[in-house]
């Protein structure tokens, strides 16, 4: 173990002081890795996945009006796929780790996102739908109470899933923060993101236990509780940025 950390601890500048700084973090990954680069990829391919009328090219005006239907759920799809991707950005920004654990868990989460945009899309079209009274996205399509559970729980393991994967992401870099040599004020802002992070688990969680406890009627709910996290993810960053 120790020869590992000497291994990490090698490829740590020797002046940290002299790096790029975002937000006071000194960033030790500002070179792509080849495991970032794959990333980037593959939310490259996920995103492509998502387009309109990803199955044909519209011909004619009625076909174009109706792959523009598409389009909220698309955006909103894309948004979510943002801030997966902006987790892993930063935490490969501020600690530039290559080593097996991290490789590991990113390729998890990259089976989990090409995996995951599927019920991502279905679920936001289904929101749009009911939102907009049918003018935009499309109808669930559900034809039992059970396939309408299991794509909610579907939705609910794979966004849980690559939430969970950023957090055991920055659980390696605290586990590694000698080697890193991270200063204090590194060290509070890579548990702050432990703990920001672990908010979209526990909300992905309750989502997937209502979705498998919740009669048909309340079913949406199992979608809605993720809007709690418009609240509770800034109320976590304000205090976090008091305590920094």
């Amino acid at each position: 173990m120790n020869g590992r950390y000497d291994e990490i601890a090698s490829a740590v500048p020797a002046d940290l002081d002299a790096l790029p700084r975002l937000r006071g973090f000194r960033l030790r990954g500002m070179e792509m890795t080849r495991l970032e680069t794959f990333i980037d990829a593959a939310f490259a391919f996920a995103i492509s996945m998502l387009v309109i009328a990803a199955n044909q090219v519209p011909d004619n005006i009625e076909e174009l009006l109706g792959a523009f239907r598409h389009v909220p759920a698309f955006v909103a799809s894309v948004v979510v796929l943002g801030i997966f991707w902006r987790g892993h950005w930063k935490w490969s920004r501020r600690y530039g780790l290559e080593d097996g654990v991290s490789i590991f868990i990113s390729w998890a989460m990259l089976a989990t996102i090409l995996i995951y945009i599927y019920p991502l899309r279905a679920v936001f079209g289904s929101m749009w739908f009911l939102l907009s009274d049918g003018r935009v996205g499309q109808a669930l399509g559900a034809r039992s109470d059970a396939q309408a559970r299991a794509l909610f729980a579907t939705f609910a393991i794979g966004f849980t899933a690559i939430a969970l994967e950023i957090v055991l992401l920055n659980l390696r870099a605290w586990q590694l923060r000698d080697p890193l040599r991270l200063n204090e004020l590194e060290k509070l802002a890579t548990r702050g993101d432990i703990a920001g992070w672990s908010i979209p688990v526990v909300v992905g969680i309750i989502s997937l236990i209502l979705a498998l406890v919740l009669p048909r009627e309340q079913l949406a709910w199992s979608g809605w509780v993720y809007f709690s996290m418009a609240v509770l993810v800034p109320l976590h960053s304000a205090y976090w940025k008091r305590k920094t």
